[in-house]
């Protein structure tokens, strides 16, 4: 049997084909990597459910296993808890704004409730004088917004919780 820590190190292989500079791991989707009376289980949550992106990260699990030679393992998906953006990896946020897209900000947007703009910092200038175009960007998960420092569109990618 392969150790938990292998599969995982593998794991970090497989990258998100939405945002394809995120891993599965980095976007925390990857809930658990156990055995059970000597099958491999990979529970994986989606993002949210209807994710169009589920049915292409499973079938990159499979290819990375297989070409490495791990042929006996079960992917399930579990919808409980909800994926949350707190499951992201500090790794994976940074690597977010490195390729663009602001990552989640620690809170919720409730400016539709309470009027009050939430603060996405740009990922190119670091200016917080920025504005939401959109309430949906490229995907479902994510916001499009503006700057007006460097006058820049971007993605932000929302806070779940």
């Amino acid at each position: 049997m392969v150790s938990e820590k292998v599969i995982f190190d593998l794991l970090e292989g497989v990258f998100d084909p939405e945002v394809p500079v995120l891993t599965i791991v980095d976007l925390g989707i990857v809930r658990s990597v156990q055995y059970h009376e000597k099958q491999l289980i990979i529970e994986i949550t989606p993002t949210y459910i209807g994710c169009p992106a589920m049915q292409t990260i499973e079938k990159d699990i499979e290819s990375k296993l297989q070409s490495n030679g791990i042929q006996k393992f079960e992917i399930k998906t579990s919808i409980a808890p909800a994926w949350t953006t707190d499951w992201m990896s500090e790794k994976g946020k940074q690597k977010l704004k490195e390729y663009g897209i602001a990552p989640p900000q620690e809170e919720l947007d409730k400016s539709v409730l309470f009027g009050e703009p939430l603060v996405v910092p740009c990922p190119k200038c670091n200016a917080k004088e920025t504005k939401m175009v959109s309430q949906f960007g490229s995907t479902a998960c994510k916001a499009h917004y503006q700057c007006k420092a460097c006058q820049e569109p971007f993605d932000y990618f929302k806070c779940l919780r």
